[in-house]
């Protein structure tokens, strides 16, 4: 029998960081990013409802949508198999503070900065619509990491 018809996209791999006043901070692995706007202005997160990179959204409204390199396949158990409710993420992780103090990862191909305009349900994931603020471009050589890659490397199901 052949696959569902959605495995056959070849989705990038970002990994979603936030921080809030408090000083409290995450990241996470997120599949489902997508531009909703001609010309970058806005886009979507889907974030599982259970995670606590969302619960951080959603005391914050801010985002840095940092888009993960081939490179950086030791992310995908560090960021996405743990949660940041128990360990500390960031400990030993490449990054740095943008001017609103919301870490980006400083090995990724780049990120964008968003500002969380609104919710939406998606069924076990909350959509997060952001405004884009900025995108900037770290590494414009790096290979960017997708599922189809990550699929052959056995780093992940499905």
């Amino acid at each position: 029998m052949p696959r569902k018809l959605l495995k056959y996209k070849n989705y990038d791999i970002h990994s979603i960081t936030t921080a809030t006043p408090d000083g409290r901070k995450n990241a996470n692995i997120a599949m489902w990013v997508m531009q909703t706007a001609m010309g970058g202005k806005m886009l979507c997160v889907a974030l599982d409802k259970t995670d606590y990179t969302l619960e951080l959204v959603k005391k914050s409204g801010i985002v840095n949508i940092n888009l993960l390199s081939e490179e950086q396949t030791r992310l995908i158990a560090k960021l996405g198999r743990q949660s940041g409710r128990e360990v500390d993420k960031f400990k030993n992780l490449p990054y740095a503070l943008d001017e609103r103090g919301c870490p980006y990862l400083t090995e990724a191909v780049g990120y964008v900065q968003g500002r969380v305009t609104g919710y939406a349900d998606g069924g076990d994931h909350e959509l997060v619509i952001c405004e884009v603020l900025k995108q900037l471009v770290l590494h414009p050589d790096k290979p960017v990491m997708t599922h189809h890659f990550l699929r052959e490397k056995g780093l992940v199901r499905g």
